[in-house]
């Protein structure tokens, strides 16, 4: 992809738009699936499912969103195996019971509009956790934890237990259970796929080297480190349709010295564009080390999706504080991003995509049951 020119300085970002045509409401498409806007649901755990199965919670989280007018509604970290799972209540993909709940979820946001996703997901050595409002620390066995593994036997905190470093065989393993869970992603009929690789969770643990203390072949140089990632995605290529996007979520810095860098995230992003497997890089940030040191700002990670962009010639989604309209609407317009990923936003406000509409003078796609509730435009 031509990535457009990153202007900066507030003169520069100030978007001159059509008022009939703004950036964020226009088609997205990538491969053979096109999103109906730029707005994505980000993955938020919800920690409210039994054994792995999606309920209720799920269908009304999700549905809510898509009814609210998200282009792309993604699942939360969905889980390949029991114990690569934060919490025992987060959500798994490793069985047709789970397949099936899912599927469910995903035909009711198709039959309202929106581009159903699925963020699949290992928590390596930050696994066998409590739920945050059940304090968030490492479960004992008595209290249904589990032996959690890593690419080094370093543990989060001192306060966590020391993971089990991976075998060339669990790595292996590992790398298979992904490529299930995208077969069972498919089989439910999800349209586009997210690898979890930000946050501290596995797939970053070995590409930070604030983590990865290996000394064979997947670890040590950042084309060692990043080894496992490139094989994971070749794996859940094979089972993902070319015809589907795929897209990785990043955190592009560890904000720690010594961690992984954004000219490194960079380069990684080189090696994922260039395997011609990859659709769209969520740039995140943080999460492998509690030393980190982050001010959140409105936009604050948006220079790393536009920085990967530009340099790696990959399209990425921006995430991070995007609260207003006129705010997104300024990063598509200036070419820093093709894709708005919202969280909080849209977890206090279902319909917020619909109102944006309405502040940019488009029409949005109200849900007869609702049209009262439309703004005038």
């Amino acid at each position: 992809m031509n990535a457009a020119n990153p202007n900066s300085g507030e003169d520069a970002r100030r978007v001159q738009r059509p008022s009939n045509d703004p950036f964020l409401f226009r088609p997205l498409t990538l491969r053979g699936v096109t999103a109906r806007n730029r707005i994505m649901l980000a993955p938020l755990c919800e920690y409210s499912a039994t054994d792995g199965v999606a309920n209720d919670w799920h269908l009304v989280h999700l549905g809510a969103r898509a009814i609210g007018g998200a282009g792309i509604i993604c699942t939360e970290a969905t889980h390949v195996s029991p114990e690569g799972r934060i919490t025992p209540h987060c959500l798994g993909l490793w069985n047709a019971a789970q397949r099936d709940a899912l599927a469910r979820v995903v035909d009711f946001i198709v039959a309202h509009g929106a581009t159903p996703a699925i963020q699949i997901s290992h928590a390596g050595r930050k696994a066998s956790v409590a739920r945050p409002w059940e304090g968030g620390g490492p479960l004992s066995p008595e209290q249904g934890g589990w032996q959690t593994f890593g690419p080094s036997a370093r543990p989060f905190t001192q306060a966590y237990p020391t993971p089990q470093a991976m075998t060339k065989a669990d790595i292996a393993r590992v790398t298979a259970d992904f490529a299930h869970s995208a077969r069972l992603a498919l089989q439910a009929g999800f349209q586009i796929a997210e690898l979890h690789g930000a946050h501290g969770y596995l797939l970053h643990q070995f590409l930070s080297p604030l983590v990865n203390e290996r000394e064979d072949e997947y670890g040590g140089s950042l084309e060692n480190r990043a080894r496992f990632l490139l094989e994971v995605v070749a794996a859940v290529r094979a089972e993902w349709p070319k015809h589907l996007p795929l897209f990785v979520r990043l955190s592009c810095t560890d904000w720690v010295e010594g961690g992984l860098s954004a000219d490194e995230t960079v380069e990684v992003c080189r090696m994922l564009a260039a395997t011609g497997d990859v659709d769209l890089i969520d740039a995140s940030s943080g999460g492998a080390d509690p030393r980190q040191k982050i001010r959140p700002s409105p936009g604050y990670q948006v220079p790393f999706a536009e920085r990967i962009r530009r340099e790696a010639g990959i399209a990425t989604g921006a995430v991070g504080m995007i609260n207003t309209p006129d705010l997104a609407e300024e990063i598509l317009a200036n070419g820093r991003a093709d894709l708005i990923i919202m969280g909080r936003k849209l977890m206090a406000d279902p319909h917020w995509p619909l109102k944006a509409a309405a502040a940019l003078h488009v029409a949005g796609a109200w849900v007869p049951q609702y049209e009262r509730a439309a703004p005038m435009v």
